[in-house]
């Protein structure tokens, strides 16, 4: 029984029992006009919260299509964002030994050679993805 069931039991015994002419009828009736206003109150609340549900749902929505514009993989012809993304292929001068590295490791500046162990430094300055 939940709550608006059990006030409209509690209602009916009060009708049914005739208090009004007994001692204590008036705090029989003040506790259920009581219990009428918390129901009334949590209606309220319900209310309100399917609202904000309803809000958030649509603030969920928004972000999602948000994120998709903002982390696009393919968000643009040109890579001219995506640097992270993309692989360099590189050739060590010392042993000649070609590998990828990707852009984030340009990012950080340079990578030892996985054949001589040489360190490779990348110029950031010039063309992305060649090293000095």
């Amino acid at each position: 029984m939940n709550t608006v069931e059990s006030l409209g039991y509690l209602k009916g015994l009060l009708d049914g029992l005739d208090v009004d002419n007994k001692n204590g009828a008036q705090i029989y009736k003040a506790i259920v006009d009581v219990l009428d206003n918390i129901v009334d109150d949590i209606d309220d609340i319900h209310e309100e919260v399917s609202a904000v549900e309803e809000q958030l749902d649509a603030v969920d929505a928004d972000l999602a299509d948000l994120e998709d514009i903002v982390y696009d993989d393919d968000c643009c012809a040109d890579d001219c964002c995506c640097d992270d993304e993309n692989e360099y292929e590189i050739k060590c001068p010392s042993c000649g030994e070609v590998f990828s590295v990707d852009g984030e490791t340009v990012d950080e500046g340079g990578i030892e050679c996985p054949k001589c162990g040489e360190y490779l430094e990348f110029d950031l300055d010039g063309d992305e993805g060649t090293e000095e």
